[in-house]
């Protein structure tokens, strides 16, 4: 969708979202003499804290400069859930809005729904925030790796055992983590973390520094990797990462491994079963 295509969208949206919400639900006074449902601009205005004229100019499809703050200011006017909050900032700025600052919003677990559906599932996978902070594993994700709630991948993969030379084929994932990792930042809303984590391992590691000043950017969302396990062997993985939206409005990163047919298909097999046992 082009930027026209989007301030029309946008006006639209906007238009219908008000005259969907009545001016008692926002604490104003329904009147009488009202022509059309919902709130009027001028109300929707006040309530957003801006002119009337600037918030016709948006309804409008004008194309003006529209700030995050109010963005934020607007969605509250209009008591947008999550998901529209989110559609709001697609449209007006082209990138999903920042972290909801709800204090309830649980950062540390994931959903019973989708912990249900990675339980079930027989093989690796692994849940992740956008900048790679582990929330969620199933049973064979820990019997490959242990389990790695709370931790960050890529610290994980660049400062553990940071003087160990790596395989090929380990390189290689570092490289594609690295460069993931820099497309994710560029996609989000609040870069600033993503930008702290990388000065910190630039600074501990000289493999993380060099992949990042390399500037590679890679958007596809599979691959494969190489794990050594001390009892069965290497198994080789592919893998494919899905994204997932929270009912609170988190976007996270479901990431399922599958062991290769024939060896690594049997070895991960072992792995699983020596790790239910122990």
């Amino acid at each position: 969708m082009d930027r026209a295509s989007k301030r029309t969208e946008l006006a639209s949206f906007l238009r219908v979202r008000r005259s969907r919400l009545a001016p008692s639900s926002v604490g104003l006074p329904s009147g009488t003499r009202r022509r059309t449902p919902g709130l009027r601009r001028e109300e929707v205005a006040l309530l957003a804290g801006v002119g009337v004229s600037w918030y016709t100019w948006l309804e409008q499809g004008r194309d003006i400069h529209v700030s995050e703050g109010l963005l934020e200011r607007l969605a509250q006017a209009l008591d947008l859930d999550h998901v529209e909050r989110s559609h709001l900032f697609e449209l007006a700025q082209g990138r999903p809005p920042p972290p909801s600052r709800r204090s309830d919003a649980p950062t540390e677990v994931v959903s019973d729904m989708l912990q249900h559906a990675i339980d079930a599932h027989p093989n690796p996978v692994v849940v992740s925030t956008t900048r790679w902070d582990v929330v969620a594993l199933n049973t064979p994700a820990e019997a490959l790796w242990g389990d790695r709630r709370g931790m960050n991948s890529l610290r994980f993969m660049f400062e553990e055992n940071p003087l160990q030379p790596r395989t090929p084929e380990a390189s290689a994932h570092a490289r594609n983590m690295v460069a993931r990792f820099r497309y994710e930042a560029g996609r989000a809303a609040d870069r600033a973390p993503f930008d702290q984590l990388a000065s910190e391992l630039g600074k501990r590691s000289p493999e993380f520094r060099a992949l990042w000043n390399a500037h590679e950017v890679v958007a596809t969302p599979e691959g494969a990797k190489v794990v050594h396990h001390p009892a069965v062997g290497d198994i080789e993985l592919d893998h494919i990462v899905l994204l997932h939206v929270e009912p609170d409005g988190r976007m996270l990163r479901v990431t399922i491994y599958t062991p290769r047919p024939g060896v690594s298909a049997a070895r991960a097999r072992v792995a699983y079963a020596a790790h239910v046992t122990d």
